[in-house]
């Protein structure tokens, strides 16, 4: 049975709330620092997908900046611009394995980092897709939890 009650902070906005600059593609492209905690029992690790449902990418699908995963459950923050150790990173939509920050070319748009705690470590390489990674959590999702922020060009 999931669990309701992990939570997904940052240090540098509230839940709805503006992604400083420094944070963007264009003005420094640092990744955000999180938070979380109330991660359940039995948790192996965590992974995280950070994306733009405002910005379609041209295949139609949402665009992703951020792909993390197996990052040990003892790690309760990520410091802005830091990959925990042993955590790996997947292809973003920039074509990078990396962080990809807020870059919306036409208007405000609002960016979705999903935290999700699982029951094991993930056999996935480096670079991997958000749909490698979709498939990857499925029947292993002990909790999850969502921040949202905003970003204008």
């Amino acid at each position: 049975m999931m669990s309701k009650t992990m939570k997904l902070e940052s240090a540098a906005f509230k839940e709805g709330g503006e992604i400083p600059k420094k944070h963007g593609y264009n003005h420094g492209n640092v990744s955000t620092p999180l938070t979380v905690s109330d991660i359940p029992d039995g948790t192996v690790s965590l992974a995280l997908i950070m994306d733009d449902p405002d910005a379609m990418a041209p295949a139609g699908k949402i665009w992703v900046h951020w792909l993390l995963w197996n990052v040990s459950p003892d790690v309760s923050e990520i410091p802005h611009g830091v990959v925990p150790k042993g955590a790996l990173q997947g292809k973003t939509d920039f074509g990078k394995t990396a962080y990809g920050g807020p870059a919306p070319p036409d208007r405000r748009h609002t960016y979705v980092f999903q935290m999700y705690a699982l029951d094991t470590r993930l056999d996935l390489p480096k670079g991997s897709t958000k749909n490698d990674l979709l498939r990857a959590i499925k029947g292993h999702i002990l909790a999850e939890a969502t921040l949202r922020g905003t970003y204008a060009p």
